[in-house]
């Protein structure tokens, strides 16, 4: 556990490999934890690059109230965290960080707030401004009901289109780390303030990025992407669209594939460095 304060401890898991290419910090999605990331560090390992993942506040098996954050604020300062533990395990490394969904955008946020610190990012399906699959209870609703009850739980709205294998949605639900609700004030500040901030603050972002997108995904939909890198600094930009795969590109059937596109673009920016 990487203790943040008396209330919260963030659950940290390090796969270090020796002579490593460099070290990778991945930041999961919304609900989920670092055990659903375990193919990929795996993968990671495997083409010579250190990990380190952790369970988000609010997630997992983090010591702190379940579903629940008081500000964005807190995911950047406690990734910030995770990025010193990193370097402090690899220190003549560079750093690089993988974000999904959710885990995309407190990413991107982590970069407008200390680039110096990470070498570039790969982010898969990142959500970086209005969700469809949230829209009914965004707005007004989250604005009133998280100012006057903000620790009200509201059901989880995106676990049924992550996917395109069944099995991997079976999994989703019947998992008992996968928070099933989460606060009013936790979604206004993941649906509301965090997407103002990226939006106030986006054409700072100058790092190395590939984004990656499900052509069918619903729940952050591809012109998402658009939009990010068409209004960020970086020269140094890629997006890559998989035909016919959902949310979860790194669960689908065709997430080999998937996984190669990563390492073939850390390999190539890596490489410049050594």
């Amino acid at each position: 556990m990487l203790k943040i304060n008396d209330e919260v401890s963030l659950n940290v898991k390090a796969d270090v490999v020796d002579n490593s290419k460099a070290m990778i910090v991945i930041n999961h999605g919304f609900a989920e934890y670092v055990g659903r990331y375990d193919w990929v560090a795996r993968e990671l390992n495997k083409a010579g690059y250190s990990c380190v993942r952790y369970d988000l506040r609010g997630h997992g098996s983090t010591k702190g109230p379940s579903g629940h954050i008081d500000s964005y604020k807190e995911f950047i300062s406690d990734c910030e965290a995770v990025v010193d533990y990193a370097q402090g395990l690899e220190s003549d490394k560079d750093l690089y960080m993988l974000g999904h969904s959710m885990g995309g955008l407190v990413s991107v946020m982590s970069a407008l707030s200390f680039p110096q610190k990470i070498k570039g990012q790969v982010l898969s399906g990142p959500a970086l401004r209005d969700l469809p699959a949230v829209k009914g209870i965004k707005g007004p609703f989250l604005s009133v009901v998280s100012t006057l009850f903000p620790k009200m739980m509201i059901n989880n709205p995106v676990e049924n289109d992550i996917c395109s294998v069944p099995e991997v949605v079976e999994a989703y639900k019947k998992d008992p780390l996968v928070i099933k609700k989460a606060s009013a004030q936790f979604l206004r500040q993941f649906t509301l303030e965090s997407p103002k901030f990226v939006e106030e603050h986006i054409h700072e972002y100058n790092l190395p990025v590939i984004l990656l997108h499900g052509e069918k995904d619903i729940i952050v939909p591809p012109s998402v992407g658009d939009y990010f890198l068409g209004n960020i600094q970086s020269t140094d930009k890629t997006h890559i669209i998989y035909e016919g795969l959902y949310h979860e590109i790194l669960n689908e059937r065709e997430r080999d594939q998937v996984m190669a596109d990563i390492v073939k673009w850390l390999d190539e920016h890596t490489s410049q460095s050594l």
